[in-house]
């Protein structure tokens, strides 16, 4: 069973119905339990870093899906969710993020200059830096659909995929079983529908 948290914020039921366009059971919940007991976990979100940091620290969820990436279940982190797998954001101030992946979330402004449009909005095309068990269906060029103003960054380690929105932006990591899309699988049409299908063939492993 797959697990999508509900700590408040994030496209819960348009995830849901994506894995059910695949043939997945997927199970919106916000019971730390039945986050623990799944056989993997996606991690939403949209808005804010510190106050989606602050749900999950007041509900108990974030201490949940914590634990169930340290046991080696698999977790895919989606656009906020992803940043949230960080050590910190610098998003309006300094937060403390879940830590499973090193690394620090920084504004997009810093780095893509002042022509472009904040936030990055819209379709753009991976490039695939590292193979990962999420991106096995992907190639290079393939599109996705983007909605960021921050971005991870000192996490070259673990990035698998870049994505060029007027400098090289971090588009997907993996470290161990846990995965991170700085974009949106479920509004990326076939591209984004084969990595929610990689990510329920992937197997269990240290975080």
């Amino acid at each position: 069973m797959i697990a999508i948290v509900d700590y408040g914020v994030g496209n819960l039921f348009s995830l849901q119905s994506s894995f059910r366009a695949i043939g997945e059971d997927a199970l919106v919940t916000g019971d730390p339990a039945k986050i623990e007991s799944a056989d993997r976990i996606i991690l939403p979100g949209v808005g804010a870093f510190g106050d989606a940091a602050k749900k999950l620290r007041d509900t108990g969820l974030g201490d949940a899906v914590k634990r169930a990436a340290l046991s080696g279940k698999p977790l895919m982190g989606i656009c906020l969710g992803m940043q949230l797998l960080f050590d910190k954001s610098y998003e309006y101030g300094e937060h403390e993020g879940l830590g499973l992946i090193r690394g620090s979330v920084m504004p997009i402004g810093d780095v893509i200059g002042p022509d472009l449009k904040i936030p990055h909005i819209g379709w753009n095309a991976l490039t695939i830096k590292a193979p990962s068990p999420i991106l096995k269906y992907v190639k290079g060029g393939d599109c996705v659909y983007f909605v960021h103003s921050f971005y991870a960054a000192q996490c070259g380690e673990s990035v698998i995929a870049t994505a060029e929105y007027g400098a090289e932006l971090t588009a997907a990591v993996q470290k161990g079983s846990v995965y991170g899309c700085q974009f949106h699988p479920e509004k990326s049409g076939k591209v984004g529908l084969s990595i929610l299908k990689a990510f329920c063939e992937t197997e269990a492993g240290a975080c």
